[in-house]
């Protein structure tokens, strides 16, 4: 898989966490909080692969856009909770961001230099 699917596998991931946390109750659940535990080790897991690959100022925004908004319908659609219409406007505004950096951007490594675990950086 390309770091692109990784990444929006991460970000739907973290969707799954965010709405089981919820449920979680607190973490007193324990259903909910088993699943809000592994959707975030493998979501976490998902962003560093496709990291390896995609710039930081990339992948990071893109991953917490797709959670931010994907949370945001879950909460309407599950919790019925209510979004008035600039909220509304906004999260279009996030989504088209994030299809942006998709469009704009490229899938080539970061061309800054690596910074060796350890190394002194004053």
């Amino acid at each position: 898989m390309g770091p692109w699917i990784y990444l929006i596998i991460a970000g739907l991931l973290e969707v799954v966490w965010a709405t089981a946390m919820k449920k979680s109750d607190g973490f007193t659940k324990l259903g909910p909080s088993i699943v809000t535990i592994v959707a975030m080790i493998v979501s976490f897991g998902l962003l560093a692969l496709a990291m390896k690959q995609l710039p930081l100022s990339v992948s990071y925004t893109v991953w917490v856009g797709i959670g931010a908004v994907g949370s945001a319908i879950m909460g309407v659609v599950w919790y019925g909770e209510r979004l008035n219409a600039a909220q509304w406007v906004c999260m279009v505004l996030i989504a088209a961001g994030i299809v942006g950096l998709k469009v704009l951007g490229s899938a080539t490594k970061s061309t800054a230099p690596a910074v060796e675990a350890g190394a002194d950086q004053s």
